[in-house]
């Protein structure tokens, strides 16, 4: 049995849930999102509470059961207040620059700039080694940034690279001097 999917799903006042023909939908002041749901879900929207439950009980449904639940909520988050990642430049010369809001160019030390284009709905504030995603899908924001970092991974002996704000590099030691 699924914690997450027993408790039903409130939706805030300022927020819209429909549910037709197996497309779960969620409109809110960020934007809207759609997702397919399973048909081993079921799915009753009244008012503004959202329950979720498996059509028959089948190991595929309870783990479905949940994982829906989940992606509802991160949607009902998304629409309303957005999702946010930090990724932090380390490394001498590296610089990031964004370009109108959803292009950035990463001089990351390569013998050219790297430049992407952020998809739909996502955002790009740069402020000295510091880049800011925001969105309002969750998937979206988390793949882009992902994305970003994929361009220069932080390396071991002296964590240069492009990495998320908070997370640890493990320090290799390197060469040792003759003694």
């Amino acid at each position: 049995m699924s914690r997450l999917g027993k408790q039903p799903v409130e939706a805030p006042a300022n927020v819209e849930v429909a549910f037709l023909n197996g497309v779960l939908t969620v409109k809110g002041p960020k934007g809207e999102l759609s997702r397919p749901i399973s048909s081993e879900i079921d799915v009753v929207v009244e008012g503004k509470t959202i329950t979720l439950s498996p059509v028959k009980e089948s190991n595929t449904a309870r783990a479905l059961w949940g994982t829906y639940a989940a992606h509802l909520r991160n949607m009902i988050i998304g629409v309303t207040e957005g999702f946010t990642k930090i990724l932090e430049l380390e490394g001498v010369g590296y610089r990031a620059e964004a370009q109108g809001g959803n292009k950035i160019k990463l001089s990351v030390g390569f013998s050219h700039p790297v430049e992407l284009v952020a998809p739909a709905g996502v955002t790009i504030a740069t402020e000295k080694n510091v880049i800011t995603i925001t969105g309002y899908d969750k998937d979206v924001v988390g793949q882009f940034a992902a994305d970003i970092r994929k361009v220069k991974k932080p390396e071991p002996y002296k964590g240069k690279g492009i990495r998320y704000r908070g997370e640890f590099i493990i320090r290799k030691q390197g060469k040792k001097g003759a003694s």
